[in-house]
Formats: C-alpha cells, sequence, structure tokens
C-alpha cells in the first residue's frame, strides 16, 4: 500500500501534502453530513441555472417537461454518486486510484487523463466563464479583468486542498441558499408554467427530452469521477450507507432546484440565449439581482476549487510522473490546471451559450461509458470488490504496477467511439441514427453505459483481457 506522507489531519491553513496515496487513519476526520454542503454549494451557481434555461429556450421544451427531463437526468447521477461515494471511507484513496481495479495499472490512465482535462480546464473553464460574467454585469469591470479574480480565488483554494476545499464549501452555503433561495421564489412566482416553447427555441418533442435527459445526467454525473476523492478522509468506520446518502443528496437537491428555477426563468422572455445572467437577474428587483451576481460568482469559486482539485488528483492517479517534489505535486498541478483553465475560458466569453450546450453532452458522452465498466466490475466481483468485504487484494489491485485489466479501458474506448458515431447529436457532430432520424435525440451517454457494461463483462473472460498482476 502506498500511503500519503505527511501530517495534515483537519488543519485548513496548511497545503495537503503528498498524492494520491491510502490516508492513514490517524489523519481521518469529518462526518457525512458534511457532504450534503460539500456537495450542494458547487451547483448553486449560474452553471446550474443554465442548464434549465437551455431545456427551455434552447432545446423547445415547455416549464413541465423540462422539470421531467431535468428530475429524470439528474437523479440517475445522483444514485451513481452515491454508490461511488459509499467507497471512500474504506479505501481511503480518490475515486480514479479505485478505478486501477476495472481498468488496471496503466489503463487507467484512459479516464484519468480524460477527467483531468474534462475538470481541471473544462468544468474549470464553464464555471469560470459564468462566475466572471456575473462579476462583470455586477461591478462593469472588463471581462478579462473580472475572469483573472475568479480564477485566482479557485486556484488558490485548490491549491491549498482537500480540507479548504470543505471548509468553503460549507461557510459559502448559507450565504448561496439563502440568496439563491429569494431569487428563486422571486422567478418562481413570475413564471408562466404554462406557457408554449418560445418561438424558435428547438425541436421539442420526444427527440429534445431525451437530450436534456442526457445533459442533466452529464451536468450531475459529471461530479461521478470525484466522489472518493471528499470522501476518503472520512474515519474508516463511516457508514457507506450515510456517506453515500448525503453526497448524492447534495447533488440531487443543488441540481435540480436550480435548473428548475433556470427552466421557470425562461418561460419570461428576454435575452436567455446572448445574455445568460443578465437576463436571469433581469427578472428580479435591483437589490436582490446585485446579490444574485455576487453569489453566482462565490458558487462559480465553489464549483471550481472542486474542478481543480480533483482533476489534478487524476492527473496524479495516471501515474506520470513530473520532475516536482512529491509532497508539492497536486498542489503545483492544481496551480498548472488554473493557469490552462483560465486562457480556455478567455475564448469562450464571448459564446458561452453555445460552447456550454455541446460540453454538457460531451462530459455524457465519456461519463456514460466509463461508469458502466465501473459498475459492471462492482457487480460481478460481488464479495470481493464491496464496501462490506474489503480485503487487502484491493490493496494489491490499486497499488500494483505491473497489474493489468485491458477489458476496461477496451471496453470503455470502443463503447464511447461507437455510442458517439451513432448517436452524438449535438452542434459539434450529429451521429446517423439522428441524422436521419432527428426527432430520436440525444441517447448517447445510455448506449455507451449499456455497451460499455456487456463489453466489459465478456471482455474480462476472453484470452489477452484477463487481468493480470
Amino acid at each position: 500500500m502506498v500511503v500519503r506522507e505527511g501530517d495534515y489531519g483537519a488543519r485548513v491553513a496548511a497545503v495537503e501534502p503528498g498524492g494520491a496515496g491510502f490516508i492513514p487513519l490517524d489523519q481521518r476526520h469529518g462526518r457525512p453530513l458534511n457532504l450534503l454542503w460539500t456537495w450542494t454549494s458547487p451547483n448553486l451557481e449560474f452553471a446550474t441555472v443554465f442548464l434549465g434555461v437551455l431545456a427551455v429556450a434552447a432545446f423547445g421544451l415547455t416549464f413541465w417537461q423540462a422539470t421531467a427531463a431535468i428530475t429524470v437526468g439528474t437523479l440517475l447521477g445522483s444514485v451513481t454518486h452515491a454508490v461511488l461515494s459509499a467507497r471512500g471511507p474504506r479505501y481511503g484513496v480518490p475515486e480514479m486510484v479505485l478505478g486501477r481495479v476495472p481498468f488496471g495499472h496503466r489503463g487507467n490512465m484512459l479516464p484519468s487523463a480524460i477527467n483531468s482535462v474534462a475538470g481541471g480546464v473544462g468544468w474549470f473553464a464553464v464555471n469560470s466563464v459564468s462566475g466572471s460574467l456575473a462579476l462583470n454585469t455586477l461591478t462593469g469591470m472588463p471581462k478579462p479583468l473580472c475572469l483573472a479574480i475568479v480564477v485566482a480565488l479557485q486556484a488558490g483554494v485548490a491549491f491549498f486542498g482537500h480540507n479548504l476545499v470543505h471548509a468553503y464549501e460549507r461557510y459559502a452555503f448559507p450565504l448561496l441558499a439563502v440568496v439563491f433561495g429569494v431569487a428563486s421564489a422571486i422567478i418562481l412566482a413570475k413564471a408562466d408554467f404554462g406557457a408554449p416553447a418560445p418561438d424558435g427555441s428547438g425541436p421539442g418533442g420526444i427527440g429534445a427530452f431525451l437530450i436534456v435527459v442526457g445533459a442533466s445526467f452529464g451536468y450531475a454525473a459529471g461530479w461521478n469521477p470525484y466522489a472518493a476523492d471528499y470522501t476518503r478522509y472520512l474515519p474508516a468506520t463511516t457508514s457507506p450507507r450515510a456517506a453515500g446518502l448525503w453526497a448524492a443528496l447534495g447533488v440531487f437537491a443543488g441540481c435540480t432546484v436550480l435548473q428548475i428555477v433556470g427552466a421557470a426563468s425562461a418561460t419570461l422572455g428576454g435575452a436567455a440565449l446572448a445574455d445568460p445572467t443578465g437576463a436571469f437577474t433581469g427578472h428580479l428587483p435591483s437589490l436582490v439581482a446585485n446579490l444574485t451576481l455576487l453569489v453566482i460568482a462565490i458558487g462559480a469559486v465553489g464549483a471550481n476549487a472542486i474542478n481543480i482539485y480533483s482533476g489534478s488528483m487524476s492527473f496524479v492517479a495516471t501515474g506520470i510522473r513530473l520532475p516536482l517534489p512529491v509532497r508539492l505535486q497536486r498542489a503545483l498541478v492544481a496551480g498548472a490546471f488554473g493557469a490552462v483553465g483560465l486562457v480556455v475560458a478567455y475564448f469562450g466569453l464571448d459564446d458561452a451559450g453555445h460552447d456550454y450546450e455541446a460540453f454538457l453532452l460531451v462530459i455524457a458522452y465519456w461519463i456514460g461509458p466509463w461508469l458502466g465498466v465501473v459498475l459492471a466490475d462492482l457487480v460481478l466481483r460481488r464479495g470481493v470488490w464491496s464496501v462490506r468485504d474489503a480485503d487487502a487484494r484491493i490493496d494489491a489491485m490499486v497499488f500494483d504496477v505491473r497489474r493489468r485489466n485491458w477489458a476496461g479501458p477496451t471496453a470503455m474506448a470502443v463503447a464511447v467511439v461507437v455510442s458517439v458515431w451513432l448517436f452524438s447529436n449535438q452542434q459539434k457532430y450529429v451521429g446517423i441514427v439522428p441524422s436521419h432520424h432527428p426527432s430520436f435525440g440525444d441517447i448517447t451517454f445510455a448506449v455507451g453505459f449499456v455497451l460499455a457494461a456487456l463489453l466489459y463483462a465478456v471482455l474480462r473472460k476472453v484470452p489477452g483481457f484477463r487481468e493480470s498482476g
């Protein structure tokens, strides 16, 4: 077992030492309830609201159709988040390190590398744009300056690490909940729940419904590859059920409420896609509007502190060794992601709506197959790889650099390519099925999940793909 070195404990004003090793039992702290605000706070931000806006203004759903699609997609992503979060206290390692069981040590580089880019750069850029646009609307400062301020705060929290991330989410939670609660009540009181979809908004129907389900799933499940990162410091005696429940409840509550409010705001008109934050706050009294813009920026920092931190953990989990002190490798990688994310976000300031729409679906495209492999492995191993029956074999699977399980990366890669080729339906690429049947929507994530799970179950028994080491 590779044990994370250094003394860290519950200290907040300290840089978290080490990389992706096992958290020693004497360094464990916290309780499952803390996961409620750890996962609610990062979802109380405008990127969440905007997904609901897109459901009505871009995809052409009515409010009630959007609400149903949002609930289904978010529930699916929250349930899987519960399953993955539950494993953290017992195994004491990050989520992407646990991924070495179904993917092998080298094969795990595939999902770890994708997640480090998707979280540390992709999600980081998305949330940085929403936060900087809110700050720009509130203060009138130039967008690049607002972006620089938001990025500096986010990268700073992530640089210090696990405990400061938890603390930020905890203390931001009351402010975010109160202000967004007031703003939501005002929007819902004004909304026209029976209004038809706006003219020219999109195709509507079952196809649009499935696209929104996929986008909502991608938003909620986008946190899945981070799940154990925030439960691995909990005492090993922590109830897995409690850890999973509170983590899932935080994701589900934060996502569904604000996405539904976003859908409601789109029924009020305004330039919802051209000026997202301005259109949303334009329906609010000036004081509430200004406070909402402020908490949008605060929420973006909370979301991206998690994205950068877990993005850097995923990079460390790839096993790529950099010429950096091991004790500071994670922290320095987090700072590097902040710098790269700043550049990416800068070029996305002027077309946030369309970029965000495509990004959400792309996230679901790879997370669906990844989840298919991970959950299939959990089921197939039964007692050997259950939370209740952990043993020394798991440590060997996770930390043995010689261990191979090529069934995992092969199943995931094939499922991604095939599902995208056939079913992708977004502005960057339209697959074979929706190009001939536009009303079919986008079920790429569901097909990818099922295909990856089936392929993994078959391939792990085929010579050359069987696990070894």
